[in-house]
């Protein structure tokens, strides 16, 4: 059992960090992972997504019991079905928001992934459009609201730069 979590702002290279970690895997059980753009529920849910992990994924997974997260369905606008997670594979858990201290606390690994902020709003528009240009500054002060308070660069035993 071993949680793995990928943290660092919009653009970074989280996700395909993380898909490579997860391809690469060397382990007897290939890892679940669990991605952060599939649980935030709208874009003023990053505060939400974390504390979900916190609860229902990281601290059941740790614990034992039942680890579960919960899908938002964005074209709906509406909460989704729950997927439950296999207590014998590793997990990885990537997303903006992953890395709190509560989740720190309950993980093995706590990576942070950071690139300059030009390229990595250039990704994060070129990899999501329009949609994303008109929510960029909506976003950007809930991340920065987060990382003031968590600190979670600091909570990471690996920076990886992109």
């Amino acid at each position: 059992m071993s949680i793995i979590l990928i943290d660092g702002p919009s653009g970074s290279g989280k996700t395909d960090y993380a898909e490579r970690l997860v391809a690469e895997w060397a382990g007897p059980v290939p890892p679940t992972l669990v991605q952060l753009d599939s649980i935030y529920p709208g874009w003023d849910g990053l505060e939400a997504a974390s504390a979900q992990i916190t609860e229902h994924l990281l601290r059941p997974y740790r614990e034992g019991t039942t680890a579960r997260w919960r899908r938002y369905d964005w074209a709906g606008e509406r909460q989704a079905e729950w997927h439950v997670v296999d207590p014998a594979a590793p997990l990885v858990v990537e997303g903006c928001g992953a890395l709190s201290r509560a989740n720190a606390a309950l993980a093995d690994r706590a990576i942070w992934v950071e690139t300059d902020d030009a390229e990595r709003k250039r990704r994060a528009l070129l990899r999501d459009g329009e949609l994303y240009a008109r929510e960029w500054d909506r976003w950007e002060r809930q991340w920065s609201a987060f990382v003031e308070r968590e600190r979670p660069r600091e909570l990471a035993g690996l920076v990886v730069p992109t």
